[in-house]
């Protein structure tokens, strides 16, 4: 079975800001985490992400967005990666009364967490539902050796690849589902190695116009991509980078 992305979250020098302009931009409720300095972002009933404010220890970082893969056992996992060439950045440790998680840096840099929660998860929302998290994408330098390692590490399945010409190969991938969920691409523009997550919405042209109103920036599109979808690649006020995944307008 494959492990699949199970939490979202930014990382961030102002934890409010960012969650009033997720709100105005995606639609996500805000909501703080009962006993600890979080902000959960929700779509309805559904926990989707959250927000914690840059750590000390990692101060000077770029806000950015970080996705959590599902482990069984996060300890089990982590020597795994490890021994496929990822390394450990923090932990494994515990969250009180939520999960296990480590940091890990994959052989190429691009961060993603390991998590494995202590009670049972809600059943996802069906894809593409406005809040939930649409794409995953991964900009890297060799996006095969990063195939390999995801794949083997995580069970997914290889699915359509999209000729870029000279941007070179677009391999998009499943995860336990018949459809594919996100891609990998060489980016040499790229700052290093890096995850970017496109976030639901009805409209990117009305989200575009919202982010940009909410003090964001907007980097490029609308812009069609196959299978009818458009896109808005963006920055937060605050710098990190995403993106928005929809219909060109709201029905």
């Amino acid at each position: 079975m494959a492990d699949s992305f199970v939490w979202y979250e930014l990382m961030t020098p102002d934890r409010t800001a960012a969650a009033d302009f997720y709100a105005q931009v995606v639609g996500w409720t805000a909501e703080d985490a009962p006993g600890m300095p979080y902000t959960l972002l929700k779509a309805g009933d559904h926990q989707i992400a959250g927000i914690m404010e840059t750590p000390e220890h990692a101060e000077g970082m770029p806000p950015q967005w970080f996705g959590y893969i599902g482990a069984e056992d996060v300890d089990t996992k982590v020597k795994a990666v490890e021994a496929a060439g990822a390394a450990l950045q923090l932990g494994p440790q515990d969250i009180p009364g939520v999960g296990r998680f480590a940091v890990i840096a994959d052989p190429q840099g691009a961060k993603f967490m390991l998590f494995c929660g202590d009670g049972a998860a809600m059943e996802p929302l069906p894809y593409m539902t406005p809040g939930t998290v649409g794409w995953n994408e991964l900009h890297t330098q060799d996006w095969e050796k990063a195939w390999a390692f995801y794949s083997g590490q995580f069970g997914w399945e290889q699915g359509a690849q999209l000729d870029m010409g000279p941007m070179g190969t677009y391999q998009m991938y499943k995860i336990g589902r018949d459809f594919d969920e996100g891609a990998m691409l060489n980016d040499p523009q790229w700052p290093g190695s890096a995850w970017l997550f496109y976030f639901a919405v009805k409209g990117v042209t009305e989200a575009r116009e919202r982010l940009i109103a909410a003090g964001g920036t907007a980097i490029m599109g609308p812009h069609e991509v196959p299978g009818g979808m458009w896109i808005v690649l963006a920055k937060d006020p605050q710098g990190a980078t995403f993106a928005v995944v929809g219909a060109e307008k709201e029905a």
